[in-house]
C-alpha cells in the first residue's frame, strides 16, 4: 500500500467542550508525524480546519473535498495539497470514499453522522473493506454506541455487524487499528491467513 490515507469525518463547529477541538488536533498530527494523508470535507471551520491545519502543522498531506454550495458556510481550506470543489455531496462522498484507505469519525453534527453511517453501511453491503472507527471523545457518543448495541439486542443490527465499526476514547490506539485493518484489507490472501 503506498502512503496510508485516512478519511477524517467530523463537526464544521467545535462544540462546547475544549477537549473536543484538542483530540481534532491530535488526531492531526498523529496523521501528519507518521507521513499519512488526510481526506476530509475541505473546510476551514471547526474540527474540520482544526485536524487539516494540525496534519499540515505535522508535515502531512492534505486532500479536501468540498460542494461549491460550501465554501462560504465551511470555509473552504485554500492552503491545502488539494482542494477539490464538487457539484454535489454525493460527489464529495464518493470521492472521499475513493480516495481513504480507512474512516475515522471525530465528533460532528448530523453530517458526520449521516457520513459515518454511509461508510458503514457500504462496508455491510460488500461495496468496500476499509476499516471504519469512531473516535469517543469525551464520551461524545456514549449513548450512541449504547443505541448501537440496544439495536443488535432487539434483532435490528446483526451481532456480526456491530464490530465493523470500532471505537475507542484512545485516538493512537485506533488509528493503529485502523492502519493495521487497512493493510490486511488490501493484503494477498495469503497474508491474511498469517
Amino acid at each position: 500500500m503506498s502512503t496510508f490515507s485516512l478519511c477524517v469525518y467530523c463537526g464544521s463547529k467545535v462544540g462546547h467542550q475544549p477537549g473536543y477541538e484538542a483530540a481534532a488536533r491530535h488526531v492531526g498530527t498523529l496523521i501528519g508525524e507518521r507521513g499519512w494523508q488526510l481526506v476530509y470535507g475541505g473546510g476551514n471551520a471547526g474540527l474540520m480546519g482544526a485536524v487539516a491545519n494540525a496534519v499540515l502543522a505535522a508535515g502531512g498531506r492534505v486532500v479536501g473535498v468540498i460542494p461549491k454550495s460550501l465554501m462560504d458556510r465551511e470555509h473552504g481550506h485554500t492552503g491545502l495539497h488539494e482542494l477539490h470543489v464538487v457539484d454535489t455531496m454525493h460527489q464529495r462522498k464518493q470521492m472521499m470514499a475513493e480516495r481513504a484507505d480507512a474512516f475515522l469519525a471525530l465528533p460532528g453534527g448530523i453530517g458526520t453522522f449521516e457520513e459515518l453511517f454511509e461508510v458503514w453501511t457500504w462496508r455491510q453491503l460488500g461495496y468496500h473493506d476499509k476499516p471504519v472507527g469512531l473516535l469517543n471523545v469525551e464520551g461524545y457518543y456514549d449513548q450512541l454506541l449504547a443505541f448501537l448495541d440496544q439495536s443488535v439486542a432487539q434483532g435490528f443490527v446483526p451481532a456480526a455487524q456491530r464490530p465493523l465499526l470500532q471505537s475507542s476514547a484512545d485516538a493512537v490506539d485506533l488509528l493503529e487499528r485502523l492502519a493495521r485493518d487497512a493493510k490486511m484489507a488490501t493484503a494477498p490472501d495469503d497474508y491474511r491467513k498469517i
